[in-house]
């Protein structure tokens, strides 16, 4: 791998993007991934993993007319910029038209940067400091009563690099790291055993979680899932906690995704303007929030980011579009597109998050005279055109507006817009994982049990 003119990525590709304007394209755009992260494992004490890996990835977009095609690399090196567009014009030339194909019209001229998001940490943590927070995760894990073996502790550091230019005059470019620790245990013994973890992940190693309490945290969450039965086959209230309230915020997002819209294959693609959440809640996305773990400056094409409201007091009030869906649709994009080196841009949210809650999740559960809540889920059967939901999932039984003994081996059912519909949010909200919401309640679930 050739590290050529790597000390100035936004020159590299706009070298690049000119040659393929020189060769015929009638537009193009190229865009620059470089990365280096670094990860450690341990399991009882000792170290088992250690990951270091280093990338750079240039992917080149060319336009001939309505056609386009993209074609990547792993060399910076300029010498083989003439192979790469001469490669992508003559796949541009035998593709399928499409008519919704072009630049962004919303892109900004000239250099955007990051100025004010801070989402690069100067601080770089070496091996030995990895696997001493590894380390702390999981002796705080393995020293809760109950806990009777490990899956390992962990921690990573990563940082990437990420330039785009195009054709019609925009630049970025951006960095961003990220610090992570987490940690997985098992409780009981035999065919009992149940496993938990717990995590956390953060631009800056001063917001990161203290390591034994990340440990502490999974193995008491081990050692309460102990034992767990089956509730009854019914319909009863369904209390998602917030580590698992975000998959609802997670189907919301894909029904709204304007690539789906414009295909027609949402079960929202009517509801534009209508009351889809109950009054007071509202769904935003915030790609400019100051140390987010999914903020940027601008979007894969260009788009100078902003935040954008979805739902406003239940109304649903806008798609998520990048610029060939919002072609398709007949709007503008709202700065969403993302992309990789080899992949064209597609609608995608950034730090996602849920609002308007106003009791506490204990006030949330108090009437509650026979209920579920659930900490975690697997499988999923979602039903794009429908809304229809079926998923697996664990947790805890509730009794008389209490948390009582734990349960696995169930399957919660519904519709999602009869569940949109009756969602009662606490106030509870964190942003934690990029996609937040707080505790969420919801009525008349289906539950498959015992």
């Amino acid at each position: 791998m050739s590290d050529a003119g790597m000390s100035d990525p936004v020159g590299l590709l706009q070298e690049l993007v000119a040659h393929a304007r020189r060769a015929g394209a009638d537009a193009a755009d190229a865009i620059l991934v470089s990365g280096t992260s670094l990860g450690v494992q341990v399991r009882q004490g000792r170290q088992e993993e250690l990951e270091r890996s280093e990338h750079n990835d240039i992917g080149l977009r060319v336009f001939s007319g309505t056609r386009s095609a993209i074609v990547s690399t792993t060399s910076t090196d300029p010498s083989g910029f003439e192979r790469l567009v001469t490669q992508a014009l003559a796949m541009a030339r035998v593709v399928p038209e499409d008519r919704f194909a072009g630049l962004c019209e919303r892109a900004e001229h000239g250099f955007v940067g990051a100025d004010g998001l801070d989402l690069a940490d100067a601080s770089e943590p070496d091996i030995a400091v990895l696997a001493e927070r590894a380390q702390q995760a999981e002796a705080a894990a393995l020293a809760i009563a109950g806990v009777t073996n490990s899956q390992g502790g962990s921690a990573g550091f990563g940082r990437t690099k990420i330039a785009l230019a195009t054709s019609a005059g925009f630049s970025g470019s951006y960095a961003r790291t990220s610090h992570s620790v987490s940690a997985s245990v098992l409780a009981g013994s035999g065919t009992s055993m149940q496993r938990d973890y717990d995590y956390h992940s953060v631009v800056h190693l001063a917001e990161l979680d203290d390591p034994a309490e990340i440990g502490r945290h999974a193995g008491e969450r081990a050692v309460a899932r102990m034992n767990p039965v089956k509730p009854r086959t019914g319909r009863m209230p369904v209390v998602y906690d917030p580590r698992v309230s975000g998959s609802l915020l997670g189907h919301l997002a894909g029904a709204i995704n304007g690539a789906s819209v414009a295909r027609g294959t949402s079960f929202l693609k009517e509801r534009m303007g209508t009351r889809i959440l109950p009054p007071g809640i509202r769904v935003l996305d915030d790609p400019t929030r100051h140390r987010g773990l999914r903020s940027k400056p601008f979007d894969g094409e260009g788009v100078p980011t902003a935040p954008l409201v979805l739902v406003e007091d239940g109304e649903l009030r806008s798609w998520v579009l990048d610029g060939r869906s919002g072609r398709q649709l007949g709007l503008a994009s709202t700065g969403h597109a993302s992309r990789g080196p080899s992949s064209p841009p597609s609608p995608s949210t950034s730090n996602l998050y849920l609002t308007g809650g106003t009791v506490g999740p204990d006030a949330l559960i108090a009437d509650i005279a026979e209920g579920i809540y659930v900490n975690e889920m697997m499988g999923s059967a979602i039903n794009g055109l429908t809304g229809d939901y079926s998923r697996g999932a664990a947790g805890f039984m509730i009794r008389n507006g209490a948390l009582a003994e734990p349960i696995a081996e169930l399957t919660v059912a519904g519709n999602l817009v009869e569940m949109f519909a009756q969602m009662q949010p606490a106030n509870d909200l964190v942003f934690r994982r990029g996609t937040d919401a707080p505790t969420i309640r919801i009525d008349g679930m289906m539950i498959a049990g015992a």
